[in-house]
């Protein structure tokens, strides 16, 4: 006999839908009107289904050079991917043994999480602009003729890179050490044991179990970094990354165009998504196949 459904369920069930509509009907929307007709505005109804705003798109906005833009993310984002997953890797292994100063350095770390990501972005910024007036005040003293143009260390790959990984790090270090807290260690042991060397423990015991949460902290590193506004938008420098050109464009931009690039920059981590679970996947199959 069927089990006949309470009223909890059903409002759970209500709440979830309305979740849900909540959580992706915004993305949805964005992503139908930005295949609005050459007439078309930013509101509904459809004036048209074509893909005119995407090619308006490739011709570039205006004097923003999106393309510009998009490159800059995507190389930082893969950046602070490989060294997201490198160090929460290493820091991972590091922490399964105890040594001075640890607690201390783990909450230190994950404090980053607590921190408004404003204030970091400021305290990034300010801090950059201290070395600078040091290295200015250096070099007019030392009279370094090297020196005579510098203008800033800030960049993409200095204060803006540091800014991303406050981000990101806690977020691989997290998944890191959950992994190893549960990592049966009498495997490794019984390598030892047979006369493998660490290096041969690691690559052949080690990395083929934590490889997917390998892809997982490679996934949370570059799709938070190429989302990132706040931690980016005083430490960056003069180069904008892909979201922050977005954000600017928001308050000028009044065409379906503005929705043509959010839904290309939410494409990107669909793919980056897809491209993970690919990669877990064809890493089990390989496992399995051995």
């Amino acid at each position: 006999m069927e089990e006949r459904r309470g009223l909890a369920f059903w409002v759970l069930a209500l709440f979830f839908t309305l979740f849900v509509l909540f959580l992706y009907g915004p993305t949805l929307t964005i992503l139908v009107l930005s295949f609005q007709g050459p007439e078309g505005g930013l509101t509904f109804p459809l004036q048209g289904v074509s893909t005119h705003w995407y090619r308006t798109l490739w011709d570039g906005v205006g004097v923003v050079d999106i393309w510009a833009a998009f490159r800059r993310s995507v190389k930082l984002g893969l950046v602070v991917m490989l060294l997201t997953t490198l160090i929460s890797l290493l820091a991972g292994y590091a922490f399964r043994r105890r040594f001075p100063g640890q607690s201390l350095l783990f909450h230190l770390t994950v404090a980053s999480l607590i921190v408004p990501s404003i204030v970091v972005s400021l305290g990034i910024a300010l801090e950059f602009r201290l070395i600078d007036d040091a290295v200015k005040a250096w070099a007019e003293a030392h009279e370094v003729a090297w020196l005579a143009d510098y203008a800033t260390a800030m960049g993409l790959f200095t204060s803006g890179l540091g800014a991303h990984l406050t981000w990101t790090l806690p977020f691989g270090l997290l998944i890191m050490f959950a992994v190893f807290n549960r990592f049966p260690a009498q495997l490794e042991e019984a390598a030892r044991d047979l006369g493998a060397s660490p290096w041969q423990v690691f690559r052949h015991v080690v990395l083929p179990l934590i490889g997917p949460s390998l892809v997982g902290v490679a996934l949370f590193g570059f799709t938070l970094s190429w989302d990132e506004i706040a931690r980016t938008s005083q430490a960056i420098g003069d180069s904008n990354t892909l979201p922050l050109e977005l954000q600017g464009l928001t308050t000028t931009v009044t065409t379906p165009e503005i929705y043509a690039l959010g839904t290309l920059t939410t494409g990107v981590s669909v793919l980056v998504i897809g491209l993970s679970f690919g990669a877990i996947a064809l890493w089990r199959r390989l496992r399995a196949a051995r």
